[in-house]
């Protein structure tokens, strides 16, 4: 659309002078207004920690004090005491911080410093590092067989320097394991640290496939171990058979933790039955619960069927064995007369009686033929 407000004679807009409020809508039409012209350009004012990953899923925390452009997955050299290590960047940025709150870690000098991103050569010298590690797990474990040591050694992972090696292991009791450093020292030619991890960190490094088929969950995203009671198979209704609620680590499964807040909060609307069911018929006693349909099966100890009721049943009874008083049955408070046999099929006897006169009636004797009696006889 032009503008209507007249142009002169050079061919140009005259315009109306309205200073943008032109009646027509034709004269700013093509105007426009720079909104960012007086904002900042975002700053790159980010978390300067990263969290590197290790072998089997060993993560600490680094400063990147060069600010390097890292992505997560990038192979990085970082710093360890006397030498270098070689992870790959795990996490970045705010999330970092959360996590270092979560684990309680101060944001203080003690936090080694990323030197570089890792080169090609840095890569391969990792490679080669790696392929002594096997070897020197079977060789370890024949040297703690022969010193006669309590322990059980599970993983060797060594620096990326080839410097120093870290021996995993668990123990039950306290170990003295002074001679045994000072062989694999000389043997070995590396500086030697021995670190104790649980059961449940000894499955998480070494992996596996659980019962559910899929990897184990200490092998993959969970690093935090909390205690499994057996009072959360219990809450569960599981059978407390070790066999099944137990993982490869030999300890209670993690998984039992996962849902037990939401059976809790189920239970809270289901009554607690400490004590049988009193009825006229007998003692009902708690068979199953099935917690979220809110549906409880009672059985008499005379009988071999369980009867479904709901919770509000199950309530109503209670209270009424709490007055001292006895439900008929586990279904109704009063006992239903049954009506008697004879009096249902007194209808049916009625019916059968009729039809019986009916056919006696249409029976006839049979008559003899007039003509058959006048035939004289045969004489033979």
């Amino acid at each position: 659309m032009g503008c209507a407000c007249g142009t002169a004679k050079d061919g140009k807009v005259a315009g109306c002078n309205n200073n943008g409020a032109c009646g027509t809508g034709g004269c700013n039409k093509m105007n426009v207004f720079d909104w960012l012209s007086n904002m900042e350009m975002p700053g790159n004012d980010t978390f300067n920690v990263v969290e590197v990953r290790f072998k089997n899923g060993r993560k600490e925390f680094y400063r990147n004090i060069d600010r390097l452009q890292l992505i997560t997955g990038d192979a990085v050299i970082v710093e360890v005491p006397n030498g270098h290590h070689l992870g790959h960047v795990s996490m970045q940025g705010e999330l970092v911080r959360l996590q270092m709150q979560k684990k309680k870690i101060a944001n203080d000098n003690e936090i080694k410093k990323i030197y570089r991103l890792a080169h090609t050569k840095d890569l391969e010298k990792s490679e080669e590092v790696k392929k002594r590690e096997l070897p020197t797990l079977y060789r370890t474990r024949e040297i703690v067989r022969s010193l006669n040591l309590q322990m059980k050694l599970s993983d060797v992972e060594y620096q990326a320097d080839n410097s120093k090696a870290i021996f995993y292991y668990s123990a039950d009791e306290r170990v003295d394991f002074r001679e045994l450093i000072k062989i694999l020292a000389g043997e070995f030619k590396i500086r030697v640290e021995m670190r104790q991890i649980s059961l449940r960190q000894e499955a998480g490094r070494l992996g596996g496939i659980g019962v559910c088929g899929r990897e184990l969950c200490c092998s993959t995203w969970l690093s935090d171990f909390k205690n499994v009671a057996t009072s959360a198979a219990r809450y569960q209704n599981l059978s407390l058979n070790p066999s099944k609620l137990s993982g490869q680590c030999g300890r209670l499964k993690c998984c039992l933790n996962y849902e037990l807040e939401t059976y809790m909060e189920a239970l809270q609307h289901i009554p607690k039955v400490e004590t049988p069911l009193l009825t006229e018929q007998g003692e009902a006693k708690l068979q199953k619960t099935d917690i979220f349909k809110k549906i409880m099966w009672f059985g008499f100890s005379e009988e071999n069927t369980w009867y479904p009721l709901n919770v509000a049943r199950v309530n109503e009874i209670l209270e009424l064995n709490r007055a001292g008083k006895k439900p008929a049955t586990l279904q109704a408070n009063e006992a239903v007369e049954k009506v008697p046999v004879q009096t249902l099929n007194r209808d049916l006897e009625q019916l059968d009686k009729k039809f019986d006169r009916s056919k006696k009636k249409k029976k006839k004797k049979k008559r003899k033929d007039p003509r058959q009696s006048n035939q004289p006889k045969k004489q033979g």
